[in-house]
Formats: structure tokens, C-alpha cells, sequence
């Protein structure tokens, strides 16, 4: 590690077959928590390029457990995170809103590392048991239209690099990672970044998939659509920039949408929602993202009609529906 850091420390960077092998290392325990700090904090000082970022995702997925769903077109939502904003848990809401509305979701999750309440935090704490089982996830997935990965249990580098990440506190290359490496290959991603060259970056990526992608950015530096502003979304067709009104029919402030101070506070808030009980402004997010999500499935013929599936899926209660069945699974 001593002779990858230094070389790092020069201002070079790292070739995509480089970038793959230091993460296969890392995963396998060769370097001490204090080299793993150094190697990561290294891209805190400046952008990682296109060519390490898919080196490291292609470590990721060579070493990741797959998970096989049997030919079903599933939908993953994800923020990169590390915005720093603290909203309440918008993208896994999204989720449930886009199972009730009939689409199939495979959410991929962590723990926060920069946030109060990651995904993974508030599927515990709300009574999802992680697991990695396929037949077990399959059964989720075709009672309720949802399932969960813990992103650890089908990653082991990312159990390893957990510990280093949490203390730190920062956004990481590993925020970047997580929504390429959802085991499940999803065929439709919905994915928030925090800033615009992430989107670049993304956009660059995700047109290689040849799978159907929508990059959202809220233009005051959310990792989704937040409604306090304008907000950029980049499709496999182009982009454009979106109005708060177009996309939920109001602007709403930061304090609207703010996710509190603890995981007990956050499961609150998300159940509240889920059941139709959220305010207008935290209803009106939730559904903008959802509407998106949908409307990136190419099933609906414009976004207003998709805005209209999401209204359906949360206030019929399809959306909590779906949560409570898949909770009574466990």
C-alpha cells in the first residue's frame, strides 16, 4: 500500500485494471484500517476519474454474491448520498410508493455513512431482517413487489472498508459504487447524485449498460428531487432541467423535508408517510421520485401519468400495503 500511496501522492492516477486490483486486496485483507483511511481520503483531495471508478466497481462485482430473480424486470432507486442534507428517507419511500404502484423493486441499501439514517438503518429498525437467501428474496419480491439487499451481505469488501467509512463520516468513492452494484442487476435505475460532475460521470456509465436510467440532481445539491429547487434530469435520451412545479406541484424548503436526529426518528417519520399521515410538502417529494421512477420504466406515457400511478400506490394505501406484507415475511 505504502508504494500505491505514493504513487497517488505524486498526483497520478490510477489505470482501471490498478484501481480493480487495490480493491480486490483491500477486500481480502491485506491493508491495516490506517492504509485504508489514507487510500480513500486520497479521493477526497480530488475527483476519481472514470477509469478507477470502474476499476473499483469492477472488483465489487467480481467478488459480489449474485442474486438470480428469475427473469423479473425489477427497479432499483438510489442516492448516491452524502449530500449532507439529512432528509428523511426519500428513495426507500419511493420504493414502496413504486411497489404499490405495480412495478417490481430490488433496493439496494447500507447503512448511512454520512447520514443519520441510511437505508439499511431504517429497514432494520422498521423489522426487515437482512438476508441473502434468493428463494427467500424471490418470495419477497413476488408476494409484495419489493426486496431488500444489504449492500454488506453481497459485498465483503464493503464489511471491510464499513468501519473506515463510518468513522470518517464523509461522502466516499464508495457513495459513488453503491448504485452500480446492485446485485440483482436491475433493469431500470432511478439514481440521485450530489453534484454535477457526478452526473457526468454517471451519464457516462450507465449509457454503457444499455439499460433504461434516469440521473437526477436537485440543483441546490440534494441527491434527488427535493422540490427547493430546480432540478437536472439526465435520461439515455438527454437532459433537461425540471421546475419543482412540474415535478410535484410546489416548492417546499429544507426544513420541510428534514429526516431528524436519530434512526427511532426516521422510522417514525417513514411510517408516518408510508400510511398517508406525511405533510403536503413531504407527500409531494416523496411522490415526485416515485413518479420519476415510474416514468423511467417507459410503461407510462408521460410523466403525468406516472405522477398519477404514484398518487394511486400511496394514497389507496397499496404502498403500505406492501410494507406490511413484506414485514409480516420475516
Amino acid at each position: 500500500m505504502k508504494k500505491i500511496l505514493q504513487y497517488l501522492f505524486e498526483h497520478k492516477t490510477l489505470s482501471r485494471e490498478k484501481a480493480r486490483e487495490v480493491l480486490l486486496q483491500m477486500s481480502s485483507g491485506q491493508f491495516n484500517e490506517s492504509e485504508i483511511a489514507s487510500f480513500i481520503t486520497v479521493f477526497l483531495m480530488r475527483s476519481v476519474t472514470i477509469e478507477e471508478l470502474q476499476g473499483f466497481r469492477d472488483a465489487l462485482l467480481e467478488l459480489s454474491i449474485k442474486v438470480d430473480l428469475n427473469g423479473h424486470d425489477v427497479m432499483d432507486i438510489v442516492g448516491t448520498g452524502g449530500d449532507g442534507k439529512n432528509t428523511f428517507n426519500i428513495s426507500t419511500l419511493s420504493c414502496f410508493i413504486v411497489a404499490g404502484a405495480g412495478q417490481q423493486v430490488a433496493k439496494h441499501g447500507n447503512y448511512g455513512a454520512s447520514s443519520v439514517s441510511g437505508a439499511s438503518n431504517l429497514m432494520e429498525q422498521i423489522g426487515y431482517k437482512f438476508k441473502h437467501n434468493t428463494d427467500h428474496l424471490k418470495r419477497e419480491l413476488e408476494t409484495t413487489n419489493i426486496c431488500f439487499l444489504h449492500a454488506p451481505l453481497f459485498h465483503p469488501a464493503l464489511k471491510v472498508v464499513g468501519p473506515v467509512r463510518k468513522n470518517l463520516g464523509v461522502r466516499t468513492f464508495f457513495n459513488m459504487l453503491g448504485p452500480m452494484v446492485n446485485p440483482a442487476a436491475p433493469a431500470y435505475q432511478l439514481v440521485g447524485v450530489y453534484n454535477l460532475e457526478m452526473a457526468r460521470i454517471y451519464n457516462y456509465l450507465l449509457q454503457q449498460t444499455g439499460k433504461a436510467f434516469t440521473i437526477i440532481h436537485s440543483l441546490d445539491g440534494y441527491d434527488e428531487i427535493s422540490l427547493t429547487n430546480d432540478t437536472k434530469v439526465i435520461t439515455n435520451e438527454g437532459e433537461k432541467i425540471m421546475t419543482p412545479e412540474q415535478l410535484g406541484k410546489r416548492t417546499v424548503t429544507a426544513q420541510d423535508i428534514y429526516g431528524g436526529n436519530t434512526v427511532e426518528e426516521a422510522a417514525k417519520l417513514f411510517l408516518r408517510i408510508i400510511k398517508g399521515e406525511g405533510s403536503w410538502a413531504q407527500n409531494a417529494v416523496v411522490l415526485a421520485n416515485a413518479a420519476m421512477a415510474l416514468f423511467c420504466t417507459g410503461k407510462y406515457s408521460d410523466y403525468e401519468t406516472a405522477y398519477a400511478a404514484a398518487v394511486e400506490s400511496l394514497e389507496s394505501k397499496k404502498a403500505y400495503s406492501a410494507l406490511e406484507q413484506l414485514i409480516n415475511l420475516q
